[in-house]
């Protein structure tokens, strides 16, 4: 990928981003294939840049998506890059942990700032009271709604504590790069049901089926099981 194009993409192609402030990782490709099919609705809690949310809507281009961020210069960034898609998102500025509202959604989904330290450029994914933004990202999922997250590794206790308050049948899913222990993890989980939980084996971060062809990690995990 040439560093000075003003646009790249994720998925292949199928989603564009203009290249600023803050651009999405592979992160946000594994968070979007992660989320439960049948979803009418979607809060995206940290949008930044809108690139969970795209690719989200690229697996179902019929869902609702509503994107909550603090800044509004990540908002105003992907407010273009959502218009680059053709793409309708309701963007929402405000703090998860102080958003007053009554709503709740289908899918909660969340790439939240898991990190300790001194703050990169963009102030994303640094020195969050983790365990609150769960709390209060749980909150807004409906009864038998679904609550994702993608988190470094190292958070993963911290992670799973919070989420095995209110939810059932968690789903851990470790993603591996060119280390041999993970380096993030994917996890899922249901509100309302006490489902025993459910650790998959761990997929190479590289993996160019959910990457650059498209795929859902179902899809990518029903291949496996049928081969």
């Amino acid at each position: 990928m040439d560093t000075k194009q003003e646009i790249f993409t994720l998925l292949g192609g199928l989603v564009k981003i203009h290249r600023g402030r803050y651009n999405p990782t592979s992160d946000a490709v594994w968070l979007a294939a992660f989320a439960p099919s049948g979803i009418k609705t979607a809060l995206d809690i940290g949008i930044g840049t809108g690139g969970v949310s795209l690719c989200l809507h690229a697996h179902m281009p019929n869902i609702k998506i509503t994107g909550l961020d603090i800044s509004d210069e990540m908002l105003t960034e992907c407010k273009r890059n959502a218009e680059l898609n053709n793409t309708d998102i309701e963007l929402i500025n405000a703090d998860i942990k102080a958003w007053r509202t009554t709503r709740t959604f289908d899918l909660v989904i969340t790439n939240p700032p898991y990190f300790n330290g001194t703050p990169a450029r963009h102030n994303a994914h640094h020195n969050a009271d983790l365990p609150s933004w769960i709390a209060r990202s749980i909150a807004r999922v409906r009864p038998m709604g679904t609550f994702c997250i993608i988190t470094d590794a190292a958070t993963t206790a911290t992670v799973i504590a919070e989420m095995a308050k209110k939810l059932g049948d968690i789903r851990i899913l470790p993603l591996f790069g060119a280390k041999r222990t993970a380096e993030r993890v994917l996890i899922s989980g249901k509100l309302g049901t006490k489902g025993i939980s459910t650790l998959h084996q761990g997929i190479s971060m590289n993996t160019s089926e959910i990457l650059r062809d498209g795929l859902t990690i179902a899809d990518f995990l029903s291949r496996l099981d049928a081969q």
